[in-house]
C-alpha cells in the first residue's frame, strides 16, 4: 500500500494512486473477477491507500487459479481490501484481511455487508501483532502488500515461519519496491513466480510441503 499518516506503520513511498483517487476524497475499488466482477466498493482516503492494480491482480489471481477455490486466506495491510475481497469473489472460502486503521477496517466490514458475504473476517491491529502469537489454524494463502521502505518484509518473512502461519503446499503472495531484493525467505519456501511493473516487483511463494513424521505446529 502506498503513503499514509506518518503515526503506525503505514507511511509509505509506494506509487502514485490509481485514476480517480485524489487525496482528501474516497476511493473506489473495483472487483475485476468472480462472482462479484465488475462491483464498485468505495472506501476511505485513510492516508492515501491505492489497492493493488487491475493488471497485477489478474495476474496474481491467473498464477493461483488452480488453487483458489475453497481456501482460507489471510489479507495483510489490507487496506482498500482489493485482495482479500478478490480472493472471495474468485471462490476462496474464507478471508480474514488485517489492517491497523479504524476507518479502512470500518469500510470493510460494510462492503463486506454490502456484498453479503459472510465468509470474511476484518481484524484492526498491526500485522506484526497479529502474526505474533497464532491462535487459529494455518492459512493456505497469504497476501502481504507492506508500505515499502520499512523493513516490514524481514520482519514479518520470520513470523509467518516460525509461527506456522502457512500451511505446507500453501502460498504467500508479495509486493515489495522494485529498487532492491526482497530480503532471505525461510528455507522452505520456493519462489514460484516474479515479475516487476515499474517501481513494484510481486512475486509468489510455495510453502514446501513437510516431511514424512514431521507435523504442522498448533496454535497456541
Amino acid at each position: 500500500m502506498p503513503r499514509r499518516k506518518p503515526a503506525g506503520q503505514h507511511l509509505s513511498n509506494k506509487p502514485p494512486k490509481e485514476p480517480g483517487q485524489s487525496k482528501g476524497t474516497a476511493g473506489e475499488l473495483r472487483i475485476i473477477g468472480g462472482d462479484w466482477r465488475s462491483r464498485k466498493l468505495r472506501f476511505p482516503d485513510a492516508g492515501g491507500v491505492r489497492p493493488t492494480p487491475a493488471r497485477t491482480r489478474e495476474t496474481l489471481f491467473n498464477w493461483l487459479s488452480f488453487h483458489l477455490a475453497g481456501s482460507d486466506c489471510l489479507d495483510l495491510f489490507s487496506g482498500s481490501g482489493a485482495l482479500g475481497l478478490e480472493a472471495l469473489s474468485r471462490g476462496a472460502a474464507q478471508a480474514t484481511l488485517v489492517d491497523n486503521s479504524a476507518a479502512l477496517t470500518t469500510a470493510l466490514r460494510g462492503n463486506l455487508r454490502l456484498l453479503g458475504a459472510e465468509s470474511g473476517t476484518v481484524v484492526c491491529t498491526g500485522a506484526d501483532a497479529y502474526l505474533s502469537q497464532r491462535t487459529r489454524q494455518p492459512f493456505d494463502i497469504v497476501f502481504m502488500d507492506p508500505p515499502f521502505r520499512q523493513g516490514w518484509l524481514a520482519t514479518l518473512f520470520p513470523l509467518l515461519d516460525v509461527q506456522g502461519w502457512v500451511k505446507p503446499g500453501g502460498w504467500v503472495y508479495v509486493e515489495h519496491e522494485s529498487e532492491i531484493s526482497a530480503p532471505a525467505t525461510p528455507s522452505s519456501w520456493q519462489l514460484h513466480r516474479q515479475k516487476s511493473a515499474g517501481q513494484v516487483t510481486y512475486c509468489l511463494y510455495r510453502v514446501a510441503h513437510l516431511s514424512a513424521g514431521e507435523n504442522t505446529q498448533e496454535p497456541k
